[in-house]
């Protein structure tokens, strides 16, 4: 398998054998964190609950008088609870916005892949309209032809002065983006 992202500065298509250690580790790293801790904490969270506050409480051993119970209930009340509680993390709250302005402004790769869609998107329009004056053989105007020079000098100077370790798509993100 070959990898065609040249992160690292060097040649792209680079053989993924190269760092197989250290994508091994990736990959490890996200079974674990994400599925094999997720069930042990859930299995944990129940056990130690139950065992260390439910069965000491004759009030709550009424409510939940075995262990199962108590599962089947905490499954059936906490499942739909943390699934309203996710939704409303990423569409009713700042919560997730706030994440991935952390995410951009820390992770120069996610930066790039931003400005490169919205300078990809301007690019298209700005064509776009050109070709729809062409199609009715129509001319553009001197003021179109400065707006395409305008955006094209834009571009080009983005994409000469700009690396990975300076911020320039962080300026671009702040200035051009943010402001819409």
């Amino acid at each position: 398998m070959y990898s065609e992202i040249d992160i690292d500065g060097e040649k792209a298509g680079s053989y993924m054998g190269d760092n197989l250690v250290f994508r091994s580790w990736f990959y490890f790293r996200m079974g674990w964190s994400t599925y094999f801790v997720f069930f042990l904490g859930a299995i944990n969270t129940l056990t130690v609950t139950y065992f260390l506050a439910i069965e000491n409480y004759p009030s709550l051993k009424a409510v939940f008088p075995s262990f199962e119970e108590y599962v089947l209930v905490s499954v059936f009340v906490l499942i739909p609870a943390l699934v309203f509680l996710g939704y409303a993390h990423y569409k009713k709250t700042k919560a997730f916005k706030s994440e991935i302005d952390v995410q951009i402004e820390s992770n120069p790769y996610q930066r790039r892949n931003t400005v490169n869609g919205e300078i990809n998107l301007r690019v298209s329009l700005k064509l776009l309209s050109l070709l729809m004056k062409f199609s009715k053989k129509e001319i553009p105007t001197d003021g179109e032809i400065e707006e395409v020079k305008k955006l094209y000098d834009k571009v080009l100077d983005l994409s000469e002065k700009r690396n990975f370790t300076n911020d320039l798509d962080l300026t671009f993100l702040q200035k051009e983006i943010r402001k819409i």
